[in-house]
């Protein structure tokens, strides 16, 4: 769409404070951080005989960090107790996992796939009694790989 003066208008940003994660469709709470959204690809390099003035390079690998998701401790045991599912008998579950992110009007920007996720770390709120702010859970999940998803 363009104005009449031929220029497209832009579309605003949207703000990273806005987003959801859903595990397996399901809404599991408000995070307050969502880190780990990384995709690298490694390069090969390669050195010809004879020509030390350039390097071959050639694509390798694609891997993917961690996802590291971080809220404020509420009554839900879900994620807890998706950790500690195949703790004893390493049965773990896989699920897939996606991160919505929201523009100013509550309106779908970006949503990405996270699939065959599980959590390979929990972490507990560091307590202080002399501190004033939220108790912080951590949950940080290891996947077979990230897709972004067409818009809406």
């Amino acid at each position: 769409m363009t104005t009449s003066g031929g220029v497209t208008p832009r579309k605003d940003t949207a703000p990273v404070f806005k987003f959801h994660v859903e595990i397996e469709g399901i809404v599991v709470g408000m995070f307050r951080d969502c880190t780990g959204l990384t995709i690298t690809r490694e390069v090969e390099k390669i050195y010809e005989g004879g020509r030390n003035d350039y390097v071959h390079m050639l694509p390798g690998r694609v891997t993917y960090s961690n996802l590291v998701l971080k809220r404020g401790i509420t009554d839900d045991r879900s994620l807890w107790d998706w950790y500690c599912t195949g703790l004893y008998n390493g049965l773990i579950t896989r699920k897939n996992v996606t991160i919505i992110l929201y523009n100013v009007l509550g309106e779908v920007v970006r949503r990405w796939n996270v699939v065959g996720a599980f959590p390979v770390k929990w972490e507990g709120p560091a307590l202080n009694a002399a501190s004033n702010e939220a108790a912080i859970e951590s949950l940080e999940l290891a996947h077979g790989g990230i897709t972004l998803a067409a818009s809406s």
